[in-house]
């Protein structure tokens, strides 16, 4: 087990534990992940976050939005869907749609790829500001986009990954434990 999942897992087991009648009645968590056409990093946050539901680790729910949608190219990208295959988590019936009004409105956080994305969001959603956040500032305080690696080769795209496998387990333990 990669050691962002063990964190993660040792993360919620310990919130759980103290509180687990809380943590039961509690409603999820709801996280928009957002980059420029939601094809390839937030796709694949969203997959990891809904694995971690899926081990029953946590009340998440997740999706991936867009801020520059391209209604041309709205499957995953290619390397995406085969990393993320590789660990045994399917994308291939995702396809991108824009953040919408609705999504921001229902969402509890809004966790975007790059600061410019941020400042995409709190542009046109001005409400949006405060739970809007940079991934790996909200997770681990740290100014740092994660890279786009559209087009780039399978390296790229699996340091894209290594980035997300840190960011996104310590994202979602703190998100759960700020919840009210």
């Amino acid at each position: 087990m990669n050691s962002p999942v063990r964190a993660l897992m040792i993360g919620l087991l310990l919130l759980a534990a103290a509180t687990p009648a809380a943590a039961a009645e509690r409603s999820p968590v709801k996280i928009a992940f957002v980059d420029t056409g939601a094809t390839g990093r937030s796709v694949a946050a969203e997959a990891l976050a809904d694995a971690a539901v899926k081990r029953g680790l946590s009340p998440v729910l997740a999706i991936a939005r867009a801020v520059d949608l391209d209604p041309f190219e709205t499957r995953p990208e290619a390397e995406v869907a085969r990393l993320l295959s590789r660990r045994g988590l399917d994308v291939s019936a995702h396809r991108a749609q824009a953040l919408a009004a609705d999504d921001v409105r229902h969402a509890s956080l809004i966790l975007t790829m790059t600061a410019r994305h941020r400042a995409i969001v709190i542009a046109r959603f001005p409400d949006a500001a405060g739970k809007t956040f940079l991934l790996a500032d909200y997770a681990a305080g740290e100014a740092t986009d994660i890279a786009d690696a559209k087009g780039e080769p399978p390296s790229v795209y699996r340091a894209m990954l290594g980035q997300l496998d840190r960011y996104v387990p310590m994202a979602l333990v703190r998100a759960l434990a700020t919840k009210p």
